[in-house]
């Protein structure tokens, strides 16, 4: 390839300077060029990826007219190419971070590898039947209607780390064949890695989720920081339904932190190695784990067990087995994730009992409360008015709440050296005064309506990530003690609202 001849020069050229409504004749100029030259193909993938990566002028015309230069690409990497003219191009990946695309579809093409890191996706955006040869990045990616990865072939690692849709989302269907990572949002590097260099160039889609201020999680840590899977902050958001429906996962899936707020289900699904997939919404029905723990112990939601397998006869190894429903916690059978509300408020009283009666499984209960806390809410909390349908909601995740304080706060019934699991968690009008707990972790919680921590002891508890990164958000009055630590104040304060001690005790 001579990437300096005049004639990829002068068409490379054309595209950069094209005034709107050209570009996609350029883009045709581009594409004719690496038609006749193989090896022009990924420096021309690369050009057009590298315009459309450019800030977009808001119009409807702007985007139709990035939407069909996408096309002109996507129509050269899509498997089913019968003439020269459209045969597929091999070997080529794209990068689209931060890109800002409408009505994407990547539906049937090939690919080595694939960054949309932070890129916003509009309108419907399509995947179905792709395949990645290599690495995929979506973290941070935006989707703001329907988005849909039918089929997809994963071969390499893919992540969602803090990706939103907030249409539904399906993934029928598709495979996994390295890790999928639905969990943290934050990238680790190694301190000599490259990409430092342009971190500061990483421009995140702003948070503008009801009831969320950005608490201003990090892009991405030093490796030495952040070594545990758990750690980093908030995991994938889904707005509405979401189906992994025979999904096969060969290695880890991980959705630690991972927020559904509608049905999620993986019915069907084949999991291989690691998994933490706690929420209590989740639906399991028909899968079947392979027993994989290179990499640590799987948590499956409450309720849901591993029906063991076959014993290896060569090194005794207990082997996987099919996901069925966890006899062991019954009276509990999986309320928490029916549509009835009133299903679902006798499903956390279940809970309350079960974790009176039976000690062993309290923190496993505390645990399952808290993801149901963390769901997000689907509406404007500061709106005038609230429907039925609202109301009922939130008095549902105020039960949970009480649930725990009461059981947090010293007594014959108190439930002893818990540790709460709230990142990112919304809360409203929470009352934890006088409650104990070992761990609280609170980092990126939404606290609204008053707040109530006077008299509670926690032995560690948590509100930011680190410095300002990742910190709690105080939407309303805030009362602590006499002596609160520095950075629940400093996390009320920065919202300008009242952080006080409690009356009773000296300012």
């Amino acid at each position: 390839m001579d990437e300096t001849s005049t004639a990829y020069r002068a068409a490379a050229d054309r595209l950069a300077t094209a005034a709107p409504g050209m570009r996609r004749a350029a883009t045709d100029g581009l594409i004719a060029l690496a038609v006749a030259d193989p090896e022009l193909r990924q420096p021309v993938t690369d050009m057009i990826c590298g315009w459309l990566r450019t800030p977009t002028e808001p119009s409807d015309v702007a985007a139709e007219e990035r939407c069909a230069v996408l096309r002109l690409l996507t129509d050269r990497l899509r498997v089913g190419g019968t003439t020269e003219a459209v045969a597929r191009w091999n070997d080529i990946s794209v990068d689209l971070s931060g890109a800002t695309l409408t009505d994407t579809d990547f539906s049937g093409c090939r690919l080595d590898g694939a960054r949309f890191a932070d890129t916003r996706f509009h309108g419907t955006t399509v995947f179905d039947g792709a395949t990645f040869d290599d690495d995929v990045a979506f973290q941070r990616a935006v989707f703001y209607g329907d988005a849909s990865f039918a089929g997809v072939r994963f071969e390499g690692d893919v992540e969602f780390g803090r990706a939103r849709i907030r249409g539904r989302a399906d993934f029928t269907g598709a495979v996994f064949g390295g890790m999928a990572w639905f969990g943290r949002g934050t990238d680790t590097w190694w301190d000599d890695d490259e990409a430092w260099e342009t971190v500061d160039e990483i421009d995140p889609a702003p948070w503008d989720e009801p009831n969320e201020d950005d608490p201003g999680w990090p892009v991405a840590v030093l490796m030495e920081d952040y070594q545990d899977w758990e750690e980093g902050g908030d995991g994938a958001r889904f707005a509405h339904d979401v189906s992994f429906r025979d999904v096969r996962f060969d290695g880890p899936a991980w959705f630690y932190y991972a927020r559904f707020a509608g049905e999620a289900t993986f019915a069907g699904a084949q999991f291989a190695g690691r998994v933490h997939l706690d929420q209590p919404a989740v639906d399991l029905t028909g899968a079947y784990w392979a027993g994989g723990t290179d990499d640590g112990e799987s948590v499956w939601p409450l309720g849901w067990t591993v029906r063991s397998g076959m014993v290896s006869a060569s090194d005794d190894i207990e082997g996987g087995g099919d996901l069925v429903p966890d006899a062991s916690v019954m009276p509990y059978t999986r309320q928490l994730a029916d549509r009835d509300p009133a299903v679902r408020s006798a499903g956390l009283q279940v809970l309350a009992r079960l974790g009176d009666d039976r000690p062993e499984q309290r923190q496993r209960v505390v645990m399952t409360l808290c993801a149901f806390l963390r769901v997000p809410i689907p509406f404007d909390l500061r709106a005038e008015g609230r429907t039925a349908e609202q109301t009922t909601l939130l008095r549902l995740r105020y039960e949970a709440q009480q649930i725990l304080a009461q059981r947090l706060r010293p007594g014959p019934g108190q439930w002893h050296d818990m540790n709460l699991w709230l990142c990112g968690a919304t809360l409203v009008d929470l009352d934890f005064s006088g409650c104990e707990a070992e761990y609280a972790e609170f980092i990126g919680a939404q606290f609204h309506g008053t707040i109530r921590f006077d008299g509670s002891r926690f032995d560690r508890a948590v509100f930011t990530l680190d410095g300002p990164c990742g910190r709690a958000t105080f939407h309303g009055d805030v009362v602590f003690g006499a002596d609160p630590p520095d950075d629940w104040l400093a996390s009320a304060a920065a919202q300008h609202r009242h952080a006080t001690p409690h009356p009773n005790h000296p300012r």
